[in-house]
């Protein structure tokens, strides 16, 4: 399956890039230029394994394409992965991950899109268009993951969750 990455340095512990990393709501849209709008599904209130969640890019503003997602694994602070449950007609699959480690002074960040093509007779032209689009998004999403970890609204925002952590299983999620 092809893949995309990108990976930066940020000068916060792992715990807290895994935290700034998974949040929502308006603190996601100070620093993710990808999403237009994202939540929870089910009545879910914070992640984990087998949460879902829709997300609307901002690529096309309201006629922007959509995917709903499922978290497949949840390791803070060191790795998260999703995969499509359903999203836009031209992925067969399509999964998402982060990796973090410690290094001198912060974190590294690896950011990963997995995915395939459907039809697959499509695939010989989708694929460079989508290594090419997909790899620009996510290292400009990165890019607004690195400034997230400079912003103090959004790294207040990531400690309340791992301060509420502290205090046990259900209080609170990144």
């Amino acid at each position: 399956m092809p893949q995309v990455s990108a990976d930066v340095h940020v000068p916060v512990p792992p715990d807290l890039a895994f935290a700034v990393s998974q949040t929502h709501g308006p603190v996601r849209l100070r620093w993710d230029p990808f999403i237009r709008e994202q939540h929870f599904l089910d009545g879910a209130t914070a992640p984990g394994v087998g949460v879902q969640t829709f997300t609307r890019s901002s690529f096309l503003g309201p006629l922007s394409p959509a995917m709903t997602s499922r978290y497949v694994s949840w390791r803070p602070p060191t790795s998260v992965g999703m995969t499509m449950v359903q999203g836009p007609w031209f992925f067969a699959r399509f999964g998402g991950g982060w990796r973090f480690s410690p290094e001198e002074g912060g974190t590294r960040a690896v950011w990963k899109y997995t995915y395939d093509i459907t039809p697959s007779w499509l695939s010989p032209v989708a694929v460079p268009i989508g290594q090419r689009l997909l790899g620009r998004e996510i290292r400009q999403r990165i890019e607004g993951f690195a400034a997230g970890c400079r912003d103090e609204v959004v790294l207040a925002a990531a400690r309340e969750v791992l301060a509420a952590d502290e205090h046990g299983p259900g209080s609170a999620g990144a």
